[in-house]
């Protein structure tokens, strides 16, 4: 159901009273006055309980794959007129769920902001005991706040939250961009030492719905984003990443990683960063995908996965098929192979031909209601050091890393398969033949020029990140140029014909913020690059 918001970045919850349908478990916190009287322990829970984090029907639907997931190509889309238009309304909505509590988001910065005023009347005991969630809060935010950064650029931060922090209303500027990855990646730092060197308590171990009050867990946790925004960064500075990249990983004692252990039959349900359903939870995304966006994508099975035999496109997608006749009853004849509709058909071959072409697997995405929140894999870790490596140290380092991400991503996926527990098939992981021949005797094998090995590291992150990930697979796909995909441009609206290399500001920001956003609105355009993009 869509949620009504009219809220921008410096109000954060002032005016969450008009929204409706909220989550019962946030919903004591969204009037300002009850959110001073919350606990810091219940506040750190409402920002974790985040519907745009956690696999739910609102944000697959109108936001990962009707922008970024079409952007990527990791998601299908209707070869229409307007398919690389961005939505106003639906990133409006994504906008004011990062700033305010009561829509589909948890108002990860309104939360964040009520958890500074609260921590900051704490006697200064209590203070040292509860900086533990603080940290963790910090963690939190700062992921949500650079895949802010990753589709718009300079966004209000700094400055948000007056209205919780002073009792008045002040417009926030535009931070910095590039700035902000600066701050975050720093800020990350102390939090990873934070949670190495320190043990949990009761209070966060309860308040904690994402790692269950695991310190080690948040350390690799910090550590592992990091990671990422370092290596996001790194072709634009990369002194400044490669410096910070190999420190971390030639000293994994002092910088734990959620790298599985480096093991490729390894348990996502303990290493990786998950956000689980909630035990009451029997939602799941069969009308997210099958509103529009089920069927497989061209690329990504036709070209990266079946001529690579690649193992995980049985539990990726499904062959589909067409009801027939015979004997005057109705019979469903599945088709032969896994193929998908090729990304150059017409909207009108799009509405006939769907059924003779893959879909995304029933058991695995569309009826799986302990399908958990992606936040970061071991496979994706595995595959930022293979970068690393193959760019600044051995390129026997960046083999080995890319192969245990490759046995990670198959396991991750038969996982995610195997969660499903409603009467679905559910596939047993592939024999380890199976996956030896893909990795070491296919397109996907790590071979070639260092260009080339770099090209597949790329790709198969891509892949890995997949629809459920499509902002990640969408800023990497900006950051390296990897796939190389074709856009259609034929039939376009005029100055709509590729995708965008960033997200345009909401209306309701540029119209209520409109002083503060004279200082960005020059490069306000949907063809200006964020920073790390070369």
């Amino acid at each position: 159901m869509k949620k009504l918001i009219i809220n921008i970045s410096f109000v954060l919850v002032a005016m969450t009273s008009i929204v409706g349908c909220k989550k019962d478990i946030a919903a004591k916190y969204n009037d300002p006055e009850k959110a001073q009287n919350a606990s810091l322990a219940g506040l750190f829970t409402a920002m974790l309980n985040n519907d745009r984090v956690a696999a739910k029907y609102w944000n697959v639907r109108t936001f990962l794959s009707q922008m970024p997931g079409v952007y990527a190509q990791t998601a299908y889309f209707s070869n229409g007129n307007t398919t690389y238009q961005q939505s106003d309304s639906y990133s409006q909505n994504y906008w004011d769920d990062f700033y305010a509590t009561g829509g589909n988001g948890s108002g990860s910065m309104a939360q964040y902001r009520n958890m500074e005023v609260k921590y900051n009347t704490l006697p200064e005991a209590e203070k040292i005991t509860q900086n533990t969630i603080m940290q963790a809060a910090k963690v939190v935010l700062i992921e949500q706040a650079a895949k802010m950064v990753d589709l718009w650029g300079d966004i209000p931060y700094s400055e948000t939250g007056s209205l919780e922090t002073s009792s008045t209303i002040k417009p926030a500027k535009f931070d910095d961009q590039k700035e902000l990855y600066t701050s975050f990646i720093k800020d990350l730092a102390t939090a990873g030492a934070y949670f190495k060197a320190n043990t949990t308590n009761k209070d966060f171990g309860k308040a904690d719905i994402l790692l269950k009050g695991d310190m080690n867990k948040w350390a690799r946790y910090a550590n592992s984003l990091r990671l990422r925004l370092l290596m996001r960064i790194s072709k634009v500075d990369e002194a400044t990443a490669r410096t910070a990249v190999l420190e971390m990983l030639n000293n994994s004692a002092a910088f734990p990683l959620a790298d599985g252990d480096n093991n490729g039959s390894y348990n996502p349900g303990i290493s990786d960063i998950l956000l689980q359903p909630l035990t009451n939870s029997t939602s799941d995304l069969r009308a997210a995908f099958t509103e529009g966006s089920w069927y497989a994508t061209d690329y990504m099975l036709n070209t990266v996965m079946v001529t690579a035999n690649d193992p995980r496109i049985p539990v990726i997608y499904d062959k589909y098929g067409r009801t027939v006749k015979i004997d005057n009853k109705d019979v469903f004849i599945p088709n032969k192979t896994y193929k998908a509709m090729p990304v150059t058909f017409t909207s009108t071959d799009q509405e006939s031909k769907f059924p003779d072409y893959a879909v995304l697997d029933s058991a695995t995405f569309l009826f799986n209601q302990k399908l958990p929140g992606i936040v970061i894999t071991a496979s994706e870790v595995n595959l930022l050091k293979a970068e690393a490596y193959e760019r600044w140290g051995s390129t026997g380092n960046a083999k080995t890393a890319y192969e245990t991400a490759l046995r990670q991503s198959v396991t991750f996926y038969y996982f995610l398969n195997n969660l499903n527990q409603g009467g679905y098939v559910n596939l047993p992981a592939p024999a380890p033949t199976v996956v030896d021949s893909w990795i070491n005797s296919s397109t996907a094998s790590y071979t070639g020029s260092a260009t080339e090995k770099l090209a597949n590291i790329y790709i198969q992150k891509w892949a890995h990140f997949g629809v459920l990930q499509a902002t990640e697979a969408w800023s990497e796909y900006r950051r390296t140029g990897y796939p190389v995909l074709t856009f259609p441009a034929d039939g376009k609206l005029s100055g709509f014909e590729t995708p965008p290399t960033r997200l345009v500001y909401p209306a309701l920001e540029k119209t209520l913020n409109s002083a503060n956003y004279q200082a960005v609105q020059a490069k306000d355009t949907r063809k200006t690059k964020i920073f790390w993009q070369q």
